[in-house]
């Protein structure tokens, strides 16, 4: 039976390599919805789950200056993007895949 890809309403590379995973937003039934950050892979210590951080300026006011603060997300690792530990991604929010995992990586920017 032929999979068929499925358009998740973003411009992003459609992954080649097929997946049978069911929260693939590509290839299983995960839509896509909120916010989009784009991030780097920290760890990858659990199945199919992977840790990002990117950084983010706050203003003080009192001083006039920016602190620089960083922020990290439990997201989904698909297996069909094949994501590895220091790769540059896009991630998107999804539904709740588990009680942490609220994001899914929709894109490899960088190697």
């Amino acid at each position: 039976m032929k999979k068929k890809i499925r358009n998740i309403g973003i411009k992003v590379k459609v992954p080649s390599k097929k997946s049978e995973d069911r929260h693939d937003p590509f290839f299983g039934n995960l839509g896509i919805r909120g916010r989009i950050f784009t991030g780097t892979v920290v760890s990858m210590n659990s199945a199919k789950t992977a840790k990002i951080e990117f950084s983010r300026l706050i203003p003080i006011k009192k001083y006039e200056r920016y602190e620089k603060r960083r922020t990290g997300l439990l997201v989904h690792n698909p297996e069909s993007l094949g994501v590895e530990v220091g790769d540059l991604v896009r991630v998107a929010e999804c539904r709740p895949i588990s009680k942490t995992k609220n994001f899914v990586i929709i894109e490899r920017l960088e190697k």
